[in-house]
């Protein structure tokens, strides 16, 4: 499934999805932006039942869509260990 992934969703969906991992009947999808992880949300419906027809009904149940990785801001060159800034007004 994850090598014909253009030809199960279509190219358009493929281009801005990526699968992740596949396990229990549960597909991670990995979207490149929020708003294609919200067209995917929109679209699970008719993606499950594309990739039900293609290889067999009960291999993916569930679509679990994800946004783009966000960078981690806690670590960096300019990173001061400790809590941070709490509660300035009181």
């Amino acid at each position: 499934m994850f090598g014909r992934w253009a030809h199960l969703v279509g190219p358009d969906v493929a281009e801005h999805a990526k699968p992740v991992v596949l396990r229990e009947g549960e597909l991670t999808v990995q979207a490149s932006s929020t708003a294609w992880a919200t067209q995917l949300r929109l679209l699970q419906r008719q993606l499950l039942q594309r990739i039900a027809a293609s290889v067999g009904p009960d291999v993916v149940k569930r679509i679990k869509v994800q946004g783009p990785a966000a960078p981690n801001w806690r670590k960096g060159r300019l990173h001061i260990p400790g809590r941070g800034p709490r509660d300035t007004y009181g």
